[in-house]
């Protein structure tokens, strides 16, 4: 499953490390404005990734509502020919277990290869390894407009570091106090390009996408 943002293409690059046969990129669309489960800004860049990668794409489409969103995505999963999921489950025992839940209905497997991997680690990992993290929503103290549509170099994580330590939130973003999306890295082929806008709203804000170029 790919939401396009880190964690994500984290696993995908894992998965691709071990030579497994990625035989279809899933990405879970949330049409109402709030899901407990999945990302929502910027999803949509996940097809651009398939489509350069080479790998087929398929949207699942849910309303976002905690009672039923893991229940459609289970009947979409349902129709597809997959042995099993890669997701990039980080912290949340929230999102872990109710996929894990349902892989198990579905007789399918499930790997979660960042569980509890520890999270200056892991996006300082992704720096160095020359991926191409865009921030694409900040909704929290001590990130500002300054940071929508930034790529993180190390430089900027150390700045993170330090504001995640002083307004106490995850510099993972595990907490949702930003999202992020990829433009590149050593799972995909080639380089993406964006024109955006941000929109801010004093407190918080996101990136609006105008157009992606490969």
């Amino acid at each position: 499953m790919n939401s396009g943002g880190k964690d994500s293409a984290s696993a995908w690059w894992w998965a691709s490390c071990r030579g497994w046969d990625i035989s279809q990129i899933i990405t879970v669309k949330v049409e109402g404005e709030d899901s407990h489960m999945f990302q929502i800004p910027g999803v949509e860049i996940s097809k651009i990734q398939a489509s350069i990668a080479g790998v087929p794409y398929h949207e699942v489409k849910v309303t976002g509502e905690e009672n039923l969103e893991v229940h459609q995505l289970k009947q979409h999963i349902a129709d597809l020919q997959i042995d099993g999921l890669v997701v990039g489950a980080l912290r949340s025992d929230y999102q872990k277990s109710r996929l894990e839940r349902m892989t198990e209905e579905l007789g399918i497997r499930i790997w979660t290869p960042l569980w509890h991997q520890n999270g200056e680690h892991h996006v300082r990992q992704m720096i160095e390894n020359s991926f191409s993290i865009m921030i694409s929503s900040v909704s929290c103290e001590g990130l500002d407009e300054s940071w929508l549509g930034r790529i993180l170099t190390l430089n900027d994580f150390e700045q993170l570091k330090t504001l995640s330590k002083k307004y106490r939130f995850h510099i993972d973003g595990e907490g949702g106090e930003y999202e992020t999306i990829i433009l590149s890295g050593p799972h995909l082929n080639q380089k993406i390009s964006i024109t955006f806008e941000p929109q801010w709203d004093g407190k918080r804000g996101s990136i609006k996408i105008l157009e992606y170029l490969t």
